[in-house]
Parts: structure tokens; C-alpha cells; sequence
């Protein structure tokens, strides 16, 4: 546990004039065109006369000027976590008796889950063919500062924690562009810093390597190769390719370029909107192979399905989404993730393993299911925040419901449905307004979960050609990939392989209450280690 905020020991960030901060800005702009930091510019800045070179036009992607000073002994510690982290929810992917109650739990008040049940119940009926899966995960963050007096001294000393706000199992984002980052910060430390009046050397800064994307390609490029050797060909069969799941209109497509030319085997990108034209199902095989139709003449056995879409309602907008993800799920492709790997990583997962139980020991009532070695239960409970069921069977739950509708009580929680990506969560006081407007019986949908208290820094955010100032919020995600499954002839399923995969640190101001990037309220960052 460190015992000091992120202080580099001196004023931070370094103090800049005017032209020192034009010159910044604008270094950063081009090397982050020239480097493919960038994402494509919103509809609303793309003038009528710029309409038709939509699809070529990019821009800077939101960056800090320097990188945010950050918890050495912190980011160790979530580094360490990430392989516990990875087997815990490979396993728990793999129980379907545990998912089910999860699922059960929170049906009344969360249809979209319901509804992602119902594709794996439907093609259980008929039979899972895949033998293998893919988790591209990414466990995220926050540095929680305790202050307590000291009785010897009387001083009050800060103790620094690393306390996990969400576990991703489904398009965790900016894998791409998060090793950009800590590469841009890098090449500043060597060659502007340095010329600031405030002189700032490059050996001042702590910033380690990041090669995120590299890792996740290496990811997806194992899971390839796994299907490759597990799949037997035959002379009919087609080549095998990696399918990535886009959205339409996807602005953030560099980040997902990086990690797709880095991947050694045929990669071709499908609109989630577009599976059932695209693709198709061979049932005249036992194993269902799913084919990706490239062109009118060529066609491709997908042996790998990387979802960076599906993971919210907006992308279901009608049965026929329901029946194109259920098409990919009956398939044989490796999935990244399955319906039940996705299940997982919904917020009710993650409040039942961290909701202590009634045993003496004040365990984790779930944890000890999924995770028998004992120093590795020890590493995830450290990072586990004080997360509460609103169930009216538990205690717990309804210690909940009695703070989340007390106006004074309710400030130090944060309110979370089951949905993935930014802007769905209810912050303090917003609490109970927002569940008096939601039937009392669907609230068990929801978690309840104590706000982390990040230790105060301050950085130079540049978002879209501006530049602001002031107290920011450091958000830590690092990357894990994950591959599982039962070898020929075996029922048992194992550990194929488990990697940490580089790492995220998204900034936001100080007075934001969320940080995705994507959703418009973070930007990307990377860490100076203190």
C-alpha cells in the first residue's frame, strides 16, 4: 500500500506560457495524425462539402499534454491482479448453474440480460459446437486515498489503494490507441519537455513501455491459431480468417486498425447490422461452421469472432439483431466473447463476488467457488470495493435500498445497472430521483457501490483543438487475454492461455462523473509513475 499521493516532487504539471503551450499542441496534433492516435471527426464537424471524404478524414484523439503522475505500488498491484483476474472470469463463464441465478436475480428490471440468456438457452437446446473461447478482458480502476492521523506524529498521512470499479468481458475499447498514448508521451519526454522553461529532463519521468495492442493481436492471433489446429480441414475447406463486430458509423476505428494489422491471418471487419447478409451458417456440418461471404466468389471459414459490437440494447434495435447474434453464437467460431462470457461481466457478477458474507471471516461469498488458491483470492480482495446488492432478501440489500434513498447517505454511492459503455450510471444525490422512477421489484437490477476518492492531480487536457486545465480523474485499465476450452476427446475444459495484455489510463476532469472516452467524457492519458 503506498503512503503518498502521485507527487513527482515538484509542481505538476510543469508550468507553460502561451507559446510553449501552442507549440505543445501542435506537436501533439500532427505526431498524432502521423502515429494513428486520432478518431474519426463527429458528423456534426464534417461540413456539406466534406460529406463525401467522411471515410478519410481524421482527427487527434483526446490526450492530455503531459502523463498524469500515478501510484507506482498501485499500478503494480492491478498488474499483478490481471492474471487471477482472467482465470476468475474464465471460470466463471464456464457455470452455467451460477450465471443462471445471476440472470434470474436481475430479469425483472433488465430485459437486455433476459434476452442474452435466451440466446444461450436456445442454442444449448440444439447443441454448443465451438470447442474453444477468447476473453480480450480489461479490469479498470481507480487509486482510493484514506487519509488517517498518525498518533505519534498528529499528522494525517494519505494510504493509496488500487480499488476496481468494473470488469469488462465484452469490447473493452482502446486496447489501439492506449499504447499510442504512452508512445506519444514518451517521444515528448525526449524532445519538448526538456526545452520548457520549467525544464523538465526526461529522466524526471517514470513511463513504461506499452504494447497493448501488440498483445491483444497476439491474443486473437492464438485463438486463430488454436481453431486452426482444433478445426480439422478437409480439401473443401475454405480459407479461415478473424471477423471484427463493428457499429455503423464507428468513429473510433484506429484504435481497432491498430490491433487488426498487427494480427497475422486475414482480418475482415462486418457491421454488426450486416451478420446475417454477410455471414451464414453451414448445417450440412455437424460442427457448423460459420462462413463469411467476402465477395461473390470468395468465401472464408471465420475462426474468429471479436465483438466490438453487441455489448448494449442500441445495437438490438430489432429481432433480426437478435437472430444475427444468435447466428454467430451456434457457430463453431471462437467467440470473443460468448453470451455467457458477456453475462460475466455484467455488474451483478462483480457485486456478488465482492458482497462479503455472513462467515466470520468476512470472505467474499462467491470467490472462494472460482478461485481455491488462497494468495490469489488475497490479490482480489485487495482491489475489491464495497459493492451492495438492493435485494430485499439480504441484509446487505436492504442496508442498500435504506442508503440509496437517503439524501444524505446516498452521496457517497454510485447507482450501476447491468449496461456496458459510458453515461448509464446515477452519481450522489441523482440516486433516488432516479429510483422512484423505477419499479421497487426491479431494483435488484442494480448494484450499489461506494465512490472511490481518488488522491487530487492536475493535468492539460487537448480536446478538439482545446486545451483545458485543472484537476483531473485518473481511470487504470489494464488488458487480459484469455483463451479456454476442452482438447479433443475431453469434457474438461482448461487454460489455454492467460497473458496480461498492456494497459489504459483514461482522464477525465475532476468534475466529470464519467470517463469513457468513446462516450465523450475522457481522453487518453498514460502513466508517470510515482
Amino acid at each position: 500500500m503506498a503512503t503518498s499521493g502521485p507527487d513527482a516532487g515538484a509542481a505538476y504539471p510543469p508550468a507553460v506560457d502561451v507559446a510553449e503551450q501552442q507549440r505543445l499542441v501542435q506537436v501533439i496534433k500532427d505526431w498524432s495524425i502521423a502515429n494513428g492516435l486520432a478518431v474519426r471527426p463527429p458528423p456534426a464537424a464534417i461540413s456539406a462539402t466534406e460529406a463525401a471524404l467522411a471515410s478519410t478524414l481524421a482527427m487527434a484523439a483526446p490526450v492530455t499534454l503531459f502523463p498524469s503522475p500515478f501510484a507506482r505500488s498501485c499500478f503494480e498491484e492491478a498488474q499483478a491482479a490481471q492474471q487471477a483476474y482472467n482465470e476468475l472470469y474464465a471460470k466463471i463463464s464456464q457455470d452455467e448453474a451460477f450465471l443462471g441465478r445471476i440472470v434470474a436475480e436481475v430479469a425483472g428490471g433488465d430485459e437486455f440480460t433476459t434476452k442474452l440468456w435466451a440466446v444461450h438457452e436456445r442454442v444449448k437446446k440444439e447443441g454448443y459446437t465451438h470447442k474453444h473461447s477468447l476473453g480480450i478482458f480489461r479490469s479498470d480502476y481507480l487509486v482510493h486515498q484514506e487519509t488517517a492521523g498518525d498518533t505519534a506524529t498528529g499528522k494525517a498521512e494519505a494510504h493509496l489503494q488500487i480499488k476496481q470499479v468494473e470488469f469488462n468481458t465484452i469490447a473493452a475499447s482502446f486496447g489501439g490507441l492506449s499504447g499510442q498514448a504512452s508512445r506519444l508521451h514518451k517521444f515528448l519526454a525526449k524532445t519538448e519537455y526538456p526545452l520548457l522553461k520549467s525544464n523538465t529532463p526526461s529522466d524526471k519521468y517514470s513511463l513504461p513501455d506499452n504494447t497493448s495492442s501488440r498483445d491483444i493481436a497476439a491474443g486473437l492471433q492464438a485463438a486463430f491459431e488454436v481453431y486452426e489446429r482444433s478445426e480439422p480441414k478437409t480439401s473443401g475447406t475454405p480459407p479461415r480468417c478473424v471477423i471484427f463486430l463493428t457499429q455503423d458509423g464507428e468513429r473510433n476505428v484506429f484504435d481497432q486498425r491498430h490491433i487488426e494489422y498487427a494480427v497475422e491471418a486475414p482480418v475482415f471487419r462486418v457491421p454488426f447490422s450486416a451478420i446475417l447478409q454477410q455471414t451464414s451458417v453451414d448445417t450440412s456440418v455437424p460442427r457448423r461452421p460459420l462462413l463469411y461471404h467476402h465477395a461473390a466468389t470468395q468465401t472464408f471459414e471465420v475462426a474468429v469472432v471479436y465483438m466490438r459490437a453487441g455489448y448494449g440494447p442500441s445495437d438490438y434495435p430489432d429481432e433480426s439483431a437478435w437472430e444475427a447474434r444468435y447466428q454467430v453464437e451456434r457457430s463453431a467460431a471462437i467467440k470473443c466473447p460468448t453470451v455467457l462470457t458477456q453475462v460475466a461481466g455484467t455488474k451483478k457478477v462483480q457485486q456478488v463476488l465482492a458482497t462479503p458474507s455472513a462467515s466470520a471471516d468476512g470472505a467474499p461469498s462467491e470467490l472462494s467457488r472460482f478461485v481455491t488458491d488462497a494468495d490469489r483470492q488475497a490479490t482480489l480482495r485487495r482491489t475489491f470495493a464495497n459493492i451492495y446488492p438492493l435485494d430485499t432478501d439480504s441484509a446487505a440489500g436492504r442496508q442498500a435500498r435504506a442508503w440509496a434513498q437517503d439524501v444524505a447517505a446516498c452521496r457517497t454511492f454510485v447507482l450501476k445497472p447491468q449496461r456496458e459503455g459510458g453515461g448509464n450510471n446515477y452519481y450522489k444525490y441523482k440516486i433516488p430521483a432516479h429510483l422512484q422512477t423505477v419499479p421497487a421489484e426491479h431494483w435488484a437490477s442494480y448494484i450499489l457501490m461506494e465512490l472511490i476518492t481518488p488522491p487530487p492531480v492536475a493535468n492539460l487536457i487537448l480536446r478538439n483543438g482545446q486545451v483545458e486545465q485543472g484537476g483531473v480523474i485518473c481511470e487504470l485499465g489494464i488488458y487480459g487475454t484469455c483463451i479456454w476450452g476442452s482438447e479433443s476427446g475431453s469434457a474438461s475444459q482448461r487454460i489455454l492461455r492467460n497473458e496480461t495484455a498492456g494497459y489504459l489510463l483514461r482522464t477525465k476532469g475532476d468534475q466529470s462523473e464519467e470517463g469513457g472516452v468513446a462516450a465523450g467524457f475522457g481522453c487518453m492519458d498514460s502513466v508517470n509513475l510515482v
